[in-house]
């Protein structure tokens, strides 16, 4: 799957899980730029993300995690 596809399989989520959040959704969005995304919605957002995509996250990986694109990345590399 290319950086796109997940990316708008992540929009999807975002859209979902932030419904006041009506801002771009882009490589370089954080949780910092949306009000909801707390530390509960972040484990939501990491589960839904497992889901969709057929992968697994440890724990360091998603502390690793700056913003969506570097989600988007580790979900590219997961899936081989």
């Amino acid at each position: 799957m290319d950086d796109a596809a997940i990316l708008a399989g992540l929009e999807e989520i975002i859209r979902e899980l932030f419904d006041d959040y009506d801002g771009p959704v882009t490589p370089a969005l954080a949780a910092a730029d949306v009000e909801q995304w707390d530390s509960l919605a972040n484990v939501q957002l990491m589960v839904l993300a497992e889901r969709t995509f057929a992968v697994r996250f440890t724990t360091a990986e998603i502390s690793g995690l700056a913003n969506l694109g570097e989600l988007a990345a580790l979900i590219r590399a997961k899936q081989g």
